[in-house]
């Protein structure tokens, strides 16, 4: 498994290079990082201009900055940001752990809410719990994301109002002015977390819940589970014990594959909420045409999803010890 792990690593440098250097490419020739300055009025004099050119590295071929910056990296350097005071390394690896956190409990609520009403309703094929679980997956799988959000943040701005008091947090990821100590801060914290959590986690949930009933129904037609049965053993032991396990393995796939949606999900959830995590940092260098910055968000992004990935490939082998890595 280690050599596995180690292999996979190990091909996952290239795709990273490649992809950083396509998007570098690409912010780069969008548009010019010094429009901004020149725009302003009074212009800056030329040699301000140019002073700004050399320090963005502007004045180098697209090939140089790249290898200029990703040679950088490797030293901890992410490159000089169109804003001259802030330090892209620390500013973006902040801004992910804001994110971060509600990426992995949103997650974690998804998983747990789909296979629990995946697993029961498997088990209760055509039932009225069947028939409203597919209902609810299907209304929350055609919500944008967009839309849900804000609609749940009309919701918690409405109960506020009606209780007149602070109920739901709608704006931040927490308070301005946190004191009372270590527990009130994290209560602040998750205080702010309730509704995006929710609507990034359900629109995540609804078509979990799909694929882990498929896998679910499978399985339980399946015949070592039919032989379980003959056997005598309880309903919920051939469930847990002997189908559980392995209706997990396609779950495991989809999750692995929708990480990168999921990232997409917390920007705009994020933006909807005001949060100044990753997605807003995102949006902040976009506009910039701040293309260090924009290199340093994909880096680490890239990074997440490539290793949630290898961790689900290595879940497999735990799902399922028939599986062997070669």
């Amino acid at each position: 498994m280690l050599a596995f792990a180690l292999r996979r690593l190990f091909v996952s440098v290239p795709i990273l290079i490649v992809s950083t250097f396509v998007v570098f490419v690409m912010v780069s020739l969008s548009a010019n990082p010094l429009t901004p300055l020149i725009a302003r009025n009074p212009p800056p004099p030329p040699r301000t201009i140019e002073l700004e050119r050399i320090r963005l590295h502007l004045d180098q071929p697209i090939l140089e900055r790249y290898w200029h910056w990703i040679t950088g990296v490797l030293q901890g350097d992410f490159g000089p940001s169109v804003q001259s005071t802030m330090n892209i390394g620390s500013e973006v690896f902040g801004r992910f752990g804001v994110t971060l956190r509600l990426i992995v409990l949103a997650m974690v609520v998804a998983l747990i809410l789909a296979v629990l009403i995946g697993v029961i309703s498997a088990s209760r094929q055509y039932s009225k719990f069947d028939y409203t679980a597919t209902f609810f997956g299907f209304l929350f799988l055609s919500m944008p994301s967009f839309w849900f959000a804000l609609v749940l943040k009309q919701i918690g701005i409405s109960i506020n109002t009606t209780v007149g008091d602070q109920v739901f947090y709608t704006i931040g990821s927490s308070s301005v002015v946190a004191a009372g100590g270590f527990w009130a801060q994290f209560g602040d914290v998750l205080g702010h977390l309730i509704l995006p959590t929710i609507s990034l986690a359900l629109t995540s949930y609804a078509a979990w819940s799909r694929y882990q009933r498929a896998s679910m129904l499978e399985v339980l037609n399946s015949d070592y589970v039919r032989l379980a049965r003959a056997k005598g053993l309880p309903r919920w032991t051939v469930t847990r014990k002997h189908a559980l396990r392995n209706a997990l393995i396609p779950l495991t796939t989809v999750t692995a594959l929708d990480i990168g949606s999921i990232l997409g999900g917390a920007v705009v959830t994020e933006t909807v909420f005001q949060w100044q995590g990753a997605g807003a940092f995102l949006l902040e260098a976009i506009k910039r045409s701040d293309v260090y910055a924009v290199e340093a968000w994909l880096l680490i992004a890239a990074t997440f999803i490539i290793l949630l990935n290898l961790i689900a490939d290595l879940l497999y082998g735990l799902l399922d010890p028939r599986i062997r890595y070669a």
